[in-house]
């Protein structure tokens, strides 16, 4: 028996050293190319005078889209702070509500306070169907209007329901959109959570350090790389011909397909696809701040798995039949960096499993059941190289998050790797079964989070972190 569990705790060890070593050095590149572009100011972080980027005028019309489903306790504080921080007079801002909920649809209506800027639209459909479905729906409203007034938007900026806008960020956005890009994305940066439990506030906390890195590290190196960009679906903004032609390629004349689950990801890589000029644009105040869209994120476990879940359905199991590996090697990297959810669960399942079964090695070697199994040379390279890369992607995650969060975030943040791995683990587990599910004929729906505070408020001014 002790010989069985000894060639188990090996073929495991071997296993998930060898995958966790292939993970490691995957980001080990992208950290590599990031040092090297900081060391050689190939990117950097530019400053600007946020008054000039708040009072610029658009150089054409805009269209801000918001799709929401069941958002009655967050959606006023969203309108009336979107409004109040964008105020061109060639704003559009379109909210998306279905026809069986009134509440949400009462709650945007009372924040317009009479703003000739808002557009209610209610789909013509019970909800939940899909976000990639009510956009849709807004898009066929701009696109009414824009027939009736003889006049086209320049671009179409996409948020969600939640989200507290950064006054720049529009004027930014506009910008990009005049300087020949066709889908620009700027940074997300989640609020640290301090008005919950314990376990809520550090659920939904860990997206920090998440953002942080992806968006302070990741998506730098995949601009400058020229690979294509995933949308985030807020702080985002398309040109409005690029969305046009998404459009005219799916045949119905609408530019998101209506069961997908992450069109956000979508559009970026399909406006790459043909040929648009994607960027990020990382780009801070005077004040230190970042031009970035914030919000708080779930904080229930079960709202986090789902979240997190449907991102990995989406982007790695469904993404893989939607758009596939087109694009050539670095783009193919790129989209193998987006798909290795479900692969690094499993992995991560199998490190937690061996941490038990170390364990009760010990106790029966302790007790005098087992005797010590001596490691091969390649165990012991595969253990070594990987307490190395561990705590290489703890200091990356430290001074990401403590850049921007500060130190005791930082710190907060590696402590929190153990809640993240297991968070993957539960989403990982659930995408895949609700992927075989969609297989099987199941279609999938919005699956949506609940939001239960605008960080208005809580008095946080927009670009003001909680520390």
């Amino acid at each position: 028996m002790w010989q069985w569990f000894a060639l188990l705790q090996h073929e495991l060890l071997l296993f998930a050293g060898i995958f966790f070593l292939i993970g490691a050095a995957d980001d080990l590149a992208v950290d590599a190319l990031w040092l090297w572009l900081r060391a050689t100011s190939r990117v950097t972080t530019p400053v600007r005078r946020r008054a000039a980027l708040i009072n610029r005028p658009l150089h054409g019309p805009a269209a801000v889209v918001i799709p929401a489903w069941q958002e009655a306790a967050v959606i006023g504080d969203t309108i009336s702070h979107l409004l109040a921080s964008w105020p061109q007079t060639t704003l559009r801002l379109y909210v998306g509500c279905y026809r069986n909920d009134p509440a949400t649809l009462a709650a945007a209506a009372a924040a317009a306070k009479g703003d000739p800027r808002l557009r209610l639209v209610i789909h013509d459909r019970d909800g939940p169907s899909t976000k990639a479905d009510c956009l849709n729906r807004l898009y066929t409203a701009l696109a009414t209007d824009e027939a009736r007034s003889g006049r086209r938007f320049a671009m179409v900026v996409f948020h969600d329901a939640e989200d507290m806008v950064d006054p720049a960020a529009l004027g930014l956005l506009d910008e990009s959109i005049a300087m020949g890009a066709d889908f620009v994305q700027l940074p997300v940066e989640p609020l640290v959570q301090r008005h919950g439990t314990w376990l809520a506030n550090h659920l939904g906390s860990h997206y920090c350090e998440e953002f942080a890195e992806a968006h302070g590290k990741a998506m730098v190196v995949r601009d400058w790389l020229g690979a294509g960009l995933p949308g985030a679906g807020v702080g985002c903004a398309a040109r409005r011909g690029a969305l046009e032609r998404l459009a005219a390629e799916h045949g119905n004349g609408l530019p998101f397909a209506s069961d997908s689950l992450t069109e956000d990801y979508e559009l970026g890589l399909g406006i790459a696809a043909q040929g648009g000029r994607c960027r990020f644009v990382r780009t801070r105040g005077e004040d230190g701040r970042l031009v970035a869209t914030r919000a708080f994120f779930p904080d229930r476990l079960d709202h986090v798995v789902r979240q997190k879940s449907r991102w990995v359905l989406g982007i790695a199991l469904q993404g893989w039949d939607r758009i596939g590996w087109a694009g050539g090697l670095l783009e193919g990297w790129m989209r193998a960096r987006d798909r290795r959810g479900p692969l690094a669960a499993l992995v991560l399942l199998t490190g937690y499993a061996l941490v038990v079964l170390t364990v009760l090695g010990g106790l029966a070697i302790i007790s005098g059941v087992g005797e010590p199994v001596p490691l091969t040379p390649l165990l012991e390279f595969l253990l070594i190289a990987n307490l190395a890369a561990f705590g290489w992607r703890a200091a990356m995650r430290f001074a990401f998050a403590a850049h921007e969060y500060g130190l005791i975030e930082g710190l907060r943040a590696v402590l929190r790797l153990p809640l993240a791995n297991v968070v993957a683990i539960i989403a990982g587990r659930r995408a895949v079964f609700a992927y075989v599910g969609t297989l099987g004929g199941r279609a999938a729906g919005w699956d949506k989070t609940e939001h239960g505070v605008h960080p208005v408020r809580l008095g946080m001014p927009s670009g003001v972190q909680s520390r």
